[in-house]
């Protein structure tokens, strides 16, 4: 297990000690204090001598980048990412009333309900994974659907990554499949078109 560096740990005379901490950052964002102890022959008592390892600022990030796939026939799509805050809130940036982000998530193995904080706080001592389902509809259209979606902490900490849905096959129907009959007056008759693409209707 890494741990602070002391160099030198072990001399004669006079000399400059240093720590080194790189192997051991504080990713929690609250600091830590430390206790360095400097023990000499023949010298009683130990001399104490305390540091405050700086807490990392506080952040969130998104392992899967700035964007994710997500299958034109719909389904979930898990976002995860690590984080340092108290609590996490997912959103839709903008109107979506088809796709819905799920009412818990994961943070450093712990459920936890959408904005609100997480059960002991893990992020004030180390850094958290944490991940977070969010489930979209069919694409049902020829273009691509795009979705953002934004996690922050309550504050002013937030991140964004976008959910670019892959564009749904072209269709096209026409009801009802049995030919009809226009009187002789020439009374209209119709038909049922659905289609997700421009349709061209022309007559022989």
């Amino acid at each position: 297990m890494a741990n602070y560096v002391i160099n030198p740990n072990s001399f004669s005379g006079n000399k400059t000690v240093t720590i080194d901490g790189t192997g051991v950052p504080n990713t929690g964002r609250n600091a830590k204090t430390k206790i360095v102890i400097f023990s000499a022959d023949g010298v009683s008592p130990d001399i104490q001598r305390q540091f405050n390892h700086a807490g990392k600022p506080e952040f969130i990030e998104f392992q899967n980048g700035a964007s994710i796939s997500a299958p034109k026939g719909g389904g979930k799509v898990t976002l995860s990412g690590k984080s340092n805050s108290a609590k996490l809130n997912f959103v839709f940036v903008g109107d979506d009333l088809e796709a819905t982000i799920a009412t818990n998530y994961t943070a450093g193995g712990k459920s936890t309900v959408n904005g609100e904080a997480i059960e002991g706080d893990p992020g004030a001592s180390a850094e958290y994974n944490f991940s977070m389902e969010v489930t979209v509809p069919a694409n049902t259209t020829i273009e691509e659907v795009l979705r953002t979606v934004k996690v922050d902490n309550g504050g002013s900490i937030s991140k964004q990554i976008q959910i670019e849905q892959a564009a749904g096959d072209p269709f096209l129907t026409v009801e009802p499949e049995e030919a009809q009959t226009m009187d002789w007056e020439g009374t209209a008759i119709s038909f049922t078109v659905k289609s997700n693409t421009t349709v061209t209707v022309t007559i022989q």
